[in-house]
């Protein structure tokens, strides 16, 4: 279907891959990794055609219908939320559009059905549109909407109402609808919650074209995506397996290139050392020449260097109080337009206990941030009382916590503010933890990417000695290796932790209870996430 070879891109003297080899067969579900910056979105430009290869081909079978949902998904406005998902739905839409405008003449000028010509046309055009089953896509927006996230009563609301986020699902939708004989979609669970994320999972099963997919959750791509394809160290690598084989089989790779690597060199100094003591000799001078020839055809073997990676761990914290957070009959509201007022959860009674790591869980809009940010004391209760344990020294972070930053900042201003008496050489370590070194740490906030950005929060909060961390979505925009490098060093944290994350391998691997914000009402599950996931199936 699609077939890249020995294809190279370079952008001035950066190569980002040569001689690279990918191909695309049907029904193909692959999963596409590697570290930020390594190529992985000019893969899907050059199929694309956004962009063409230096050298090398890209051969795309005639007829083949591409999708591809990025990041960047343009401007929306002038459609309801169905409209604006039908619109990308290829011609089915053109000619519903069509068809509409003949069914409106034929309303408005009843005369004009006695028209040949313009019923012959309006003939052709319906049996265009019953052929591509335009009758039957609106229901099927609908359905895809409704899996992401959309309630009935937005489906015809103007896109312009709605978040960044939220436009990404509606763009999400459109491509889905779209059915292409070949999928490429980057980073599809950025703005999605656990319920969303769980039946695009299914939906992605059971597609029946070829997938090609990019993807900061690692249990959701590893359901999905049977074949893995690494961008990385200037080239491109195919494994056949999923995520968890790739992995193993990485290892086993690099370890056989690091052997071959060192019996090259062997040889290679063997052949320099005798070169180097017969080359003045004229005895020797054919064998010098053969020997010199025979180095200069070698291909030398590379080690790519390991990717780059976040590497810290929490400094010892202080004890706190066995009750971290008490609440009780806690309830908030939200002032709404319209004088009204939004509950968003009421008589919730409940402690925190040291050491405990808990997710807060629940559908999108259930109130799991107002809740974390009503315990870290950002927003008063309506109702009820929240008291905060002895000794509790409270870190926040959330996904907007980016917001605080100041744009005309630098990285190392930024983290300095927080710890004034550390020195320059302290605070170069810390952000060099979290890969801003060198002249890295003089960028401009502004500047920063939103995966930059999370990562100068959290060396902010990491900066500040905290006991029980808050957290709201904190793996937002963080590649796989650094989720996980995350991951590790919440575990072996010796605090209390609550969680709200769309990360269902990361909660599984870290949570001992979760509560649930479920109708304004607070459940609570004294296990781990999968005990959660177990007790709440059947719901």
């Amino acid at each position: 279907m699609i077939n890249l070879s020995n294809v190279k891109i370079s952008y001035g003297k950066r190569t980002l891959f040569k001689n690279a080899n990918f191909l695309v067969r049907p029904g193909d579900k692959i999963g596409l990794v590697g570290p930020n910056g390594a190529g992985k979105t000019t893969v899907f430009r050059l199929i694309t055609g956004e962009e063409k290869p230096d050298e090398g081909e890209i051969q795309i079978n005639a007829g083949l219908t591409l999708g591809y949902f990025s990041q960047s998904v343009g401007e929306m406005g002038g459609k309801s939320v169905v409209e604006q998902v039908l619109s990308s739905a290829g011609r089915v839409y053109e000619v519903g559009k069509k068809l509409h405008e003949y069914e409106r003449k034929m309303c408005e000028d009843p005369e004009v059905s006695m028209n040949t010509a313009f019923m012959d046309k309006y003939g052709k055009y319906l049996d265009e549109f019953m052929s591509l089953n335009g009758y039957e896509k609106e229901s099927e927006a609908k359905v895809i909407l409704a899996g992401l996230g959309f309630s009935n009563d937005q489906f015809d609301d103007p896109v312009e109402r709605f978040s960044g986020g939220r436009k990404m699902r509606i763009a999400l939708a459109g491509i889905l609808l779209l059915n292409p004989d070949v999928l490429l979609i980057d980073e599809p669970t950025n703005h999605l919650d656990v319920e969303a994320i769980v039946w695009l999972e299914k939906w992605l099963k059971d597609f029946k074209g070829a997938l090609v997919m990019t993807s900061h959750d690692r249990e959701f791509m590893t359901s999905i995506c049977f074949r893995t394809i690494e961008v990385a160290g200037e080239t491109i690598t195919t494994y056949n397996g999923d995520y968890e084989f790739y992995l193993r089989e990485r290892e086993i790779r690099r370890e056989q290139l690091l052997s071959q690597y060192k019996k090259q060199q062997t040889t290679l100094a063997k052949e320099e050392e005798f070169i180097a003591r017969f080359a003045a000799r004229a005895s020797h001078a054919a064998q010098v020449q053969s020997r010199v020839k025979n180095l200069e055809k070698i291909e030398r073997i590379v080690i790519p260097p390991d990717p780059k990676v976040i590497k810290f761990q929490f400094a010892p914290v202080t004890r706190s109080g066995e009750i971290v957070v008490d609440f009780d009959d806690l309830g908030k509201e939200w002032p709404l337009d319209n004088g009204k007022k939004l509950r968003v959860f009421s008589n919730v009674t409940g402690k925190v206990i040291r050491k405990n790591k808990i997710a807060v869980t629940g559908i999108n809009g259930a109130g799991k941030s107002t809740l974390l940010k009503t315990i870290a004391g950002l927003t008063s209760p309506t109702e009820g009382k929240c008291t905060i344990g002895a000794s509790v020294n409270v870190g926040y972070f959330s996904q907007y916590s980016c917001d605080v930053l100041r744009p005309e900042n630098t990285v190392f201003e930024e983290v300095q503010k927080r710890l004034p008496m550390a020195s320059v050489g302290t605070i170069k370590n810390l952000l060099g933890a979290f890969l801003f070194s060198g002249d890295d740490s003089d960028k401009k906030v502004s500047i920063l990417s939103g995966g930059e950005k999370s990562r100068v929060m959290l060396a902010c909060m990491l900066a500040c000695p905290v006991n029980f961390l808050i957290l709201d979505e904190p793996t937002n925009h963080l590649d796989i290796v650094s989720r996980e490098v995350l991951l590790e060093a919440l575990q072996d944290f010796d605090g209390t932790i609550m969680i709200v994350s769309h990360d269902r391998y990361f909660l599984k691997h870290l949570v001992n209870r979760v509560f649930q914000v479920d109708k304004g009402e607070l459940k609570y599950y004294d296990g781990n996430y999968d005990y959660y996931l177990e007790k709440t199936a059947s719901n």
